[in-house]
C-alpha cells in the first residue's frame, strides 16, 4: 500500500510590499493583485489556475463526491500542523470517506488586518506541501481581509470535487447487522494536541496532530474490498461518539463498542483524564471509522495495519439489532453504559 508522501516544498517566502496583511489587501485593486501575483499564484501553478479566473474549467467522467468546509482552528499553529495543512486534508478526507479520489480544490481565506506576512507564508508552504502529497490541484479561490478585531487572524474555506472509484458504495444504507467496526489509528490525538496549547491548560507533553490526508490509503481499501466496504467516515468534531451516533439514528442499528479495544496513546489517555475528557468525543483530523462486512474484517484490518496511516489500526466493535438507534460501549471493568451525543462544546475551536 502507498505510504504518504513524505516531500515536504522547501519555498523561500519572496518580498512582499508589507510586513502585514493591510485592509488593501482585501480591496480588490493593486495590493490584491501584488500579494496574489508575487506569492499565491506562483506557489500553487498549474495549468488551470494559471487563467487567473474567477472560476476553474475541467472536464471529470463518472459519478463525483463534491465537499466543502471551514478552518477556524486557534491556535493556527500547533504541534504535528497549522491550519492550512488541516485545511486541505479535512476536505481531501471528506471526499475519500465518499469512496472518491480527490482531485480539484478551492482556497479562500478571510485574513484579519495586522495578520504577518511570515506566518501567511508559512500557512501557503505547508498548503502546498499538504496538497502536493494528497495529488490535488488547487483551481480557485478568493481572499478578503476584514478590519483588525473582527477576525481571528485568518479563516480558510476550501472545496472540493473527485471521481467516485467504480468499485465503491459507500452508504449508510449499507450497513448491516454483524458488520465490524474499524477505526485506522490512535484516536483523540488532534484535540488533545490543540488543548496542550491552549490559554490557561498548558501542558508539557508530545502530543502532535493526527492531521493527514487518507485518500490513498482509502483508494487501495475500496480496490481491495470494494462494495464489502459498507460505510467511511472521518470523525472530526465530536469524535468517534457523534459519528456513531449519527448512523446509528439514521440505519436505526445498534452499535456496540468495548473500551479495551479502542487504540488511544498513552499520554492522550493521561492529558484527557487529567482534563476529565472522554476520547471518544474528542476531535481527530487524521483517521477514519470504517464499518465493513464481518467476512473481511481481518484482512481488511491487516492491509490497513501495512499502510502508515493505519499502524494502529483496530477493530473497536460491531453492529447489532439490539438497542437499535444507540450506541452502547462495555467499560473495562465489564458493565455496559450508553454513549450518547455530546451535549454542549466540549473543545472550542477545534477545527
Amino acid at each position: 500500500m502507498a505510504d504518504k508522501i513524505k516531500m515536504q516544498l522547501q519555498c523561500p517566502m519572496p518580498k512582499f510590499d508589507f510586513d502585514v496583511i493591510t485592509l488593501g489587501h482585501g480591496s480588490g485593486g493593486l495590493l490584491t493583485h501584488r500579494l496574489l501575483q508575487s506569492g499565491v499564484f506562483d506557489i500553487f501553478k498549474n495549468d488551470l489556475l494559471d487563467q487567473q479566473h474567477d472560476g476553474a474549467i475541467f472536464e471529470m467522467n463518472g459519478k463525483m463526491a463534491f465537499s466543502s468546509d471551514s478552518y477556524v482552528i486557534s491556535p493556527i499553529f500547533f504541534p504535528g500542523g497549522n491550519i492550512g495543512d488541516l485545511a486541505i486534508n479535512g476536505t481531501v478526507n471528506d471526499l475519500s470517506m465518499c469512496g472518491a479520489k480527490p482531485k480539484y480544490l478551492s482556497l479562500a481565506f478571510i485574513i484579519e488586518e495586522g495578520f504577518p506576512m511570515t506566518e501567511f507564508w508559512e500557512i501557503l508552504v505547508s498548503i502546498k506541501n499538504a496538497a502536493d502529497n494528497a495529488g490535488v490541484q488547487i483551481v480557485t479561490g478568493d481572499t478578503k481581509v476584514v478590519e483588525k478585531g473582527k477576525g481571528d487572524k485568518i479563516y480558510i474555506n476550501t472545496s472540493g470535487v473527485g471521481l467516485i472509484n467504480p468499485k465503491a458504495n459507500i452508504h449508510h444504507k449499507n450497513i448491516q447487522d454483524g458488520d465490524v467496526i474499524i477505526v485506522s489509528g490512535n484516536i483523540a490525538s488532534h484535540g488533545m494536541a490543540i488543548m496542550s496549547l491552549r490559554q490557561g491548560l498548558e501542558f508539557e507533553t508530545s502530543i502532535v496532530s493526527d492531521t493527514a490526508n487518507l485518500n490513498h490509503t482509502v483508494q487501495t481499501l475500496v480496490e481491495a474490498f470494494g462494495t464489502d466496504i459498507h460505510f467511511l467516515r472521518d470523525p472530526t468534531r465530536g469524535g468517534i461518539a457523534s459519528v456513531l451516533n449519527e448512523i446509528a439514528e439514521l440505519t436505526q442499528l445498534g452499535f456496540y463498542l468495548d473500551q479495551k479495544l479502542l487504540p488511544v496513546d498513552e499520554q492522550v489517555d493521561g492529558a484527557c483524564e487529567m482534563l476529565g475528557l472522554d476520547p471518544l468525543y474528542v476531535a481527530n483530523e487524521g483517521l477514519f471509522l470504517a464499518v465493513v462486512k464481518k467476512e473481511i474484517a481481518d484482512a481488511f484490518l491487516a492491509l490497513l495495519r501495512k499502510d502508515s496511516n493505519g499502524t494502529s489500526a483496530a477493530v473497536i466493535g460491531e453492529v447489532t439489532t439490539d438497542h437499535g438507534g444507540k450506541v452502547m460501549m462495555k467499560s473495562r471493568v465489564g458493565g455496559k453504559r450508553m454513549v450518547n451525543y455530546l451535549t454542549g462544546e466540549q473543545l472550542p475551536r477545534i477545527c
